[in-house]
């Protein structure tokens, strides 16, 4: 597949000022005028100047901007369009050749994970990569969940997704929905927003959301949350990390996570070991 170079999520910003950007994202990360200023190296004058319009930033400012309030690529290219400049960063396809090693990478990163499941998601949470692990726990799943690719929300929550089979479903989808809540505060993103309102219309969200108390910080008698899922006679614990790229400059990988399933218990590594030996 040819190089995919898409900049038709930033036609819309034609209209939009540079400065109201600016000042929506310094509110988003409760910074202050002064305190940007300060940061990226001008005047609380100036950058009042640049977010009511009175001056346009440089590309280099709309850059040190982008750095200090930590702002997506995605949104910086949009920034940058909005002052009238050419984007910066490309957003390349996985199937790209020039993705070809970051995607053998990634693959190996998976595999080496087995038999413990291990996913690569993207913006939005959808799966774009899975190892064996991963995609045993998403076999049976209706194909409703799984096409055209499975979400992490969606499939978690769904009723008739693994919120089935979850034993500590209340906690669990607690934890869920906070993320869902943290990701849209740091990126702002309208599907994530929609996909938000879908699972909050889920007859066992909805219900779960109606008993919590979300002012009230979570429990603290564990030093992590795990996923518990029944499966047949066994119930499973596991914990998650999510990894990140550290230097991305392509929209691709900057919004690509890696998230392992770690056993949280005994019982749990002897299953997924056990399992393994008996399908090789």
């Amino acid at each position: 597949m040819a190089t995919m170079t898409s900049w038709a999520y930033c036609r819309r910003m034609g209209s939009t000022k540079v400065g109201g950007l600016v000042k929506q994202w310094r509110h988003q990360r409760s910074r202050s005028q002064l305190d940007l200023a300060l940061s990226v190296g001008v005047s609380p004058r100036h950058l009042s100047f640049v977010e009511t319009g009175k001056s346009r930033p440089s590309p280099e400012l709309i850059e040190a901007i982008g750095i200090h309030l930590d702002i997506p690529l995605r949104d910086r290219n949009s920034m940058l369009l909005a002052a009238g400049f050419a984007p910066r960063y490309r957003q390349t396809s996985l199937d790209d050749p020039a993705m070809a090693d970051v995607v053998a990478s990634l693959r190996r990163l998976l595999d080496t994970h087995e038999p413990y499941p291990a996913l690569v998601l993207d913006r939005h949470w959808n799966v774009v990569l899975a190892n064996q692990g991963a995609s045993a726990m998403l076999h049976g799943l209706p194909d409703e969940l799984r096409t055209p690719r499975p979400n992490v929300f969606r499939v978690s929550l769904h009723p008739d997704g693994l919120a089935a089979i979850t034993a500590n479903f209340d906690e669990w989808a607690t934890y869920l929905l906070r993320q869902l809540d943290r990701t849209i505060a740091i990126t702002g993103d309208a599907e994530l927003l929609a996909l938000r309102d879908e699972v909050h219309a889920y007859p066992n969200v909805a219900a779960l959301r109606s008993a919590l108390d979300w002012t009230r910080p979570a429990a603290t008698e564990q030093i992590l949350i795990p996923c518990e899922l029944t499966v047949g006679d066994a119930r499973l614990s596991m914990f998650t990390t999510l990894t990140s790229f550290g230097t991305p400059r392509d929209i691709t990988l900057d919004e690509l996570a890696i998230e392992h399933f770690f056993p949280a218990d005994t019982a749990t590594t002897e299953y997924f070991e056990t399992n393994t030996q008996a399908t090789t």
